[in-house]
């Protein structure tokens, strides 16, 4: 339907309303037929299989079987004990993403409540919901757009369509019909979308598209098309859980057959031995301990303004290593500042930032160095020498005195439809309504005492052709007593090549070959400093002028030059990218803005390395590329610019494919495929979209890019700490296990000397929260400056498992064995054998093996808390929580010593002054064996050097 092509009266028409709007029958049966004006929900998983999903992954199921083993081999209360820990878990999982989903339903505010239309001829105000096709839609500023709709009347009307097309400037809006074709409906400038914004101006508008139909509703179905991935760390965790299952049920099963073979024990005993080894190899503490650390994590990120939505996205942020970032607002204030012009062979430089009218304008024949500018200094490729605003050669500028510079600033200023605003009880500083671009050339102008109220009124304008993304220039009518005159600004080389003269300072003159030249060449120059670079031009005109017709009034015109202006990147964005270059992280810019401007921002906050050619690669260039080809361009430094959603998404999927772990931020509903899609979303909270927020793993809540920057450092530190307490977990898997092992060897001659209560009340009671502490760890320092982790790279890696189970295990183990036999010895043995002793001798002596793994632990904590950094460097007390679990270690495994009940139920028994003596000083012995291993470590790597890449 080429509704743009038609005049008003066709459009009222084919749409078949009219002026006065649908009558309330007509409107009513409308909406009966096509249904209301909202986005279909997305298909959600029920609330309560997503509960019930918490119970039924891999691990879970594993500690769902091991409690049926347990029944099995009549351990009840190992059964119900393996069964709580699983049933906990998952309450607490559910609950902290259930939390994070509440908190993203509140941040919806997306469409109005109420809208105006006109129905019977009345303007009158109802729901966005109730909106439909044909309803005459009455826009005013700050409004938002509820439906697709053509425009049929205006006034100066200006729109923020950057929710749907990332474009950062407002777009200027026609009643006119426009016959020419137009790739996307976000260019056509007759047209209003749903989610949009009026900034400033007024006008009516027909409704043709509403709810799903919109182009909000196909952006936002094309999101709902994108399937949902595991993270990083599921897969992991999904990998650990295969291999503890096989290693856990293969050494059972041989145990079980060596018992039976070799131990010269029944059948049921063997299994019960065989379940012993089992659930000595199952981690059950490692499932909660995960959770618990990634919910620790959640929570800290909230406290720097990150809220993540699931758990595993904080991990999968440290492992990210491509950061898609949109470009206005995340990257740049979207303030424009006027810095540097160029006009009848002069240089001019502007004081001053921001909106402020205030600065001081000098002039000189050679170019300013950019003060403003942070990506270097002018290159002097165009053979043009450079000057300081401070140098003798410049002097400031009288108005009065050069009326070449008067010239340009005023038909700049004309050629607007921005207002400034100045310091109120809404805000204490110099704001601009409208265009911020439009805006800078108002405050330049006021900064020479050009006031565009009072230029206006000596001015009037009597005609104004809008904004035109194709021909990329606007232009306004002016009357002049009797005579009229058009001033044009736009893109520079396209304004140039309508110009056949040029102001100079004696003049007006042809315009050579050799001047257009030079002034491309300052364009150019400006361009490499990374600024925005407009052409003015004007042309007088007869009263005879059609306004319909711009190709004749934008012809023959007269160059008056050139207005370089600089978008701010936010303060802290430059140290932002720096570090992500540090930890390796590429930042690849996806914008619906400008080439230029894209690659201006990006050269600006460090983007782009400095020295290095960036390759821009426009919308219409992607679509030619195939998909080899758009690889090849990832691997270089690449910007992406005026892009739609659907090649956003591309880019990140081609980035997935090769095998990079990609975060995409956004706030529009043109980035929610991408941010879906990614593996890790990342929305703005303040100006995000409600369908941007709803793609989303994390949102910023203060929408700052330095806070992704935290938050990636935050998911290095988890995946770190998750490492730790992996090594703690199994640290005394092997201990556990050497018991069971010298029951097995000796043939029953050693009774078991640690029973599988035992083994289960370290599991899930005693390691519990010194491995939570290990997940509050702080960040080692030089996480950042690392690259991020390999994801081909177990979590269980060899490096670790020898580790955690070939030292600290056979540490433990020989520490649990020796008190053993300690006890033992000053008991009787080895005058009274093992397998004769009485039944309280027997407890006592479980209790000290109990105790020698409780021991080593508390010392292996400590020695976890880094991994080559002796723990003289690190602060005792930055880890409270460490002291904590290993004060909360020392009341469980007193508990089970001196209550009665619990002694029944874990076998144990009270140990004298000399037994808890013996068994503490392995402490520090574990302590100072790792920090010998750590130093022997520490001296080979300083020995080996930085390691080179050939």
């Amino acid at each position: 339907m080429r509704l743009h092509a038609l005049d008003i009266a066709s459009v009222y028409e084919r749409l078949h309303t009219a002026e006065e709007g649908l009558s309330a029958a007509e409107a009513a049966k409308r909406l009966a037929e096509s249904g209301r004006n909202r986005l279909p929900l997305p298909e959600r998983t029920p609330l309560a299989i997503r509960f019930l999903a918490n119970f039924t992954h891999l691990m879970a199921l594993l500690l769902w079987v091991g409690g049926i083993a347990a029944f099995l081999a009549k351990l009840p209360q190992l059964a119900i004990a393996i069964w709580m820990v699983n049933i906990i878990n998952g309450i607490f999982s559910f609950f902290q993403e259930y939390r994070a989903e509440r908190a993203t339903a509140a941040l919806k505010k997306l469409l109005p409540v109420l809208v105006k239309v006109i129905r019977g001829g009345q303007e009158i105000e109802i729901s966005a919901e109730e909106v439909v096709i044909g309803d005459v839609l009455v826009l005013q500023e700050g409004d938002r757009v509820p439906a697709d709709a053509r425009i049929v009347e205006e006034n100066r009307l200006e729109i923020d369509q950057s929710t749907v097309t990332g474009e950062s400037h407002p777009i200027r809006k026609s009643a006119r019909a426009f016959l020419s074709s137009f790739t996307s409906v976000a260019d056509i400038p007759n047209v209003v979308l749903s989610g949009t914004s009026i900034l400033s101006g007024d006008g009516k508008a027909v409704v043709f598209a509403t709810g799903a139909h919109s182009e909000f509703g196909r952006i936002a179905h094309l999101t709902q098309s994108v399937q949902d991935d595991i993270s990083p760390l599921q897969k992991e965790l999904g990998r650990v859980t295969h291999i503890v299952t096989i290693l856990a049920t293969g050494i059972g099963f041989v145990m079980f057959l060596l018992a039976t073979a070799f131990g010269h024990i029944s059948l049921s005993d063997s299994f019960v031995f065989s379940m012993g080894m089992i659930v000595c190899f199952v981690p059950e503490g490692m499932l909660p301990t995960v959770t618990l650390s990634l919910a620790m994590a959640v929570q800290r990120m909230a406290g720097q303004k990150a809220l993540v939505k699931r758990l595993s996205a904080v991990e999968t942020l440290g492992c990210t290593n491509v950061i898609c970032t949109d470009k206005t607002g995340t990257l740049t204030k979207n303030e424009m500042t006027v810095t540097n012009c160029f006009a009848a062979g002069r240089h001019y430089s502007w004081g001053g930032i921001g909106y402020s009218p205030v600065g001081t304008i000098r002039a000189s024949a050679k170019p300013f160095l950019d003060e403003h500018a942070q990506c270097g200094q002018f290159q002097d490729e165009a053979g043009l020498a450079e000057e300081s605003p401070n140098s003798p050669l410049s002097h400031e500028v009288c108005l009065d005195d050069d009326q070449a510079l008067k010239e340009l600033l005023t038909a700049a200023s004309l050629c607007t439809n921005a207002r400034l605003v100045a310091p109120g009880e809404h805000s204490h500083a110099w704001t601009v309504l409208g265009d911020p671009t439009e805006g800078a050339l108002i405050v330049a102008a006021a900064k020479a005492s050009l006031c565009r109220d009072a230029l206006l009124e000596e001015y009037p304008r009597t005609a104004e052709v809008a904004f035109d993304p194709h021909r990329k220039r606007m232009t306004t009518i002016h009357r002049s007593g009797q005579q009229y005159f058009a001033c044009v600004k736009g893109g520079a080389r396209e304004i140039l090549e309508l110009c056949t003269s040029i102001r100079t300072r004696d003049g007006a003159i042809a315009l050579s070959d050799e001047e257009r030249m030079r002034i491309i060449e300052i364009h150019d120059l400006y361009a490499r400093q990374g600024l925005r670079v407009l052409g003015v031009a004007r042309r007088s005109l007869s009263s005879l002028f059609d306004v319909d017709r711009p190709d004749e009034i934008e012809t023959d015109l007269m160059f008056l030059g050139l207005m370089a202006m600089l978008d701010p990147p936010r303060s802290e964005i430059r140290e932002s990218v720096e570090l992500c270059r540090e930890a390796g992280i590429r930042i690849i810019m996806i914008t619906g803005d400008y080439g230029l401007t894209a690659e201006s921002i990006a050269r600006k906050v460090g983007i782009v390395t400095p020295g290095k050619t960036a390759t821009v690669i426009t919308g219409e260039q992607l679509d030619r590329l195939t998909d080899k080809e758009l690889s090849l361009c990832l691997q270089k430094e690449v910007i992406f610019a005026r892009t739609y959603p659907e090649q956003k998404l591309r880019v990140v999927k081609a980035l997935q494919a090769l095998s990079n772990v990609v975060a995409v931020t956004g706030d529009g509903v043109n980035d929610a495929p991408a941010l879906k899609q990614a593996d890790i979303g990342v929305a703005m909270g303040i100006k995000g979209t409600d369908v941007a927020r709803e793609a989303a793993d994390m949102i910023l809540i203060d929408d700052n890019f330095a806070t992704i920057v935290r938050a990636v450092e935050e998911g290095r530190a988890v995946y770190a700490n998750i490492k730790k307490f992996a090594v703690y977990v199994f640290n005394s898997n092997m201990a556990e296990a050497i018991p069971f092992v010298a029951m097995l060897f000796s043939g029953g001659r050693i009774p078991l000397p640690l029973t599988v209560m035992q083994v289960l009340s370290i599991d899930l009671g005693t390691d519990m929260v010194p491995a939570i502490a290990l997940g509050a760890e702080r960040a080692e320092p030089g996480i950042m400056s690392q690259p991020p982790r390999n994801r081909a790279e177990p979590l269980l890696s060899r490096d670790l498992l020898t580790k955690a189970l070939l030292w600290y295990g056979l540490i433990e183990g020989a520490a649990c064995m020796s008190a053993y036999f300690f006890f033992n010895l000053h008991n009787g043995w080895p005058r009274v054998p093992l397998a004769q002793v009485g039944t309280e001798q027997y407890r006592a002596a479980t209790t000290m093996t109990l105790l020698g793994v409780v021991a080593t632990q508390i010392g292996a904590v400590l020695c976890c808390r880094t991994e080559l950094v002796s723990i003289t460097k690190v602060s005792l007390f930055s880890n409270r929580l460490i002291w904590l679990g290993i004060a909360i270690e020392i009341l469980l495994v007193s508990l089970l010593m001196y209550v009665p009940c619990l002694q029944n139920t874990f076998n144990t028994a009270p140990l004298s002054l000399v037994d808890l003596v013996f068994v503490s000083a392995w402490i520090p012995l574990i302590i100072i064996l790792d920090e010998a291993r750590k130093a022997l470590l520490r001296s080979r790597k300083e020995n080996a050097g930085p390691s080179r890449t050939p």
